[in-house]
């Protein structure tokens, strides 16, 4: 999509941004294989390796789900928890981030449906998202000058504000496939759906938040 195409190119420069904090890559499963062996082996520092790899990511995941970031910080803390009790019972011939991803996922949605089932909860979710800085983390080129940081940074908000407004499994598709860049089969297991549900609702996530945002690009 041409639209989204822009975006991307506008929000990294064209190539791909630093992390303004440190943030080891994930790895090649044979790796996180190695070091999920190593932590039941008794390896006291393989788990928190295994965190360090996934958790800015999943954090910014589960934020643009929910819309919260100190909420978004407990639910992925209850998420690596969850990983840390059943880590023994992964299957290694499955990808990790998948199953992550899908823990992570899964907590979204139920804090969603508690959200819905409380008027407390549901009168805060109709602030806007412009009522909130974004606090998803920034990614900058040291080298970048300060004009086109700004627009960077503006894009960005503008991008994860249009986002919040998607509907909650039209944003979770959208946020897997073009912010996360999980391929479709990934999506559909995250989401437990077949690769026709995945395709038909990013097709009309796509077209949402053309239409939410492309007024805001003018």
């Amino acid at each position: 999509m041409a639209l989204l195409r822009f975006l991307k190119s506008a929000l990294t420069g064209g190539r791909r941004l630093p992390a303004a904090v440190p943030v080891t890559p994930p790895g090649p499963q044979p790796e996180i294989n190695a070091l999920i062996e190593a932590h039941l082996a008794g390896d006291p520092r393989a788990f928190g390796q295994i965190v360090n790899r996934y958790q800015v990511r999943l954090l910014n995941f589960v934020y643009r789900m929910i819309g919260d970031r100190e909420r978004a910080e407990d639910l992925v803390q209850e998420a690596f928890l969850r990983v840390y009790r059943h880590l023994d019972r992964f299957d290694r011939t499955r990808k990790f981030s998948t199953w992550v991803y899908t823990i992570a996922s899964n907590l979204a949605k139920n804090e969603l449906r508690n959200r819905s089932r409380s008027p407390l909860i549901a009168f805060d979710q109709g602030r806007t998202a412009e009522d909130e800085e974004p606090r998803v983390i920034e990614y900058e080129d040291a080298a970048s000058r300060p004009d086109q940081l700004y627009e960077q940074r503006h894009l960005r908000a503008l991008v994860d504000q249009t986002v919040a407004r998607l509907s909650s499994h039209h944003r979770e598709v959208f946020v897997l496939r073009e912010l996360e860049g999980k391929s479709y089969e990934e999506i559909a297991e995250i989401m437990h759906c077949n690769l026709g549900t995945v395709k038909s609702r990013l097709n009309r996530a796509r077209q949402s938040f053309a239409e939410l945002i492309s007024p805001h690009l003018d």
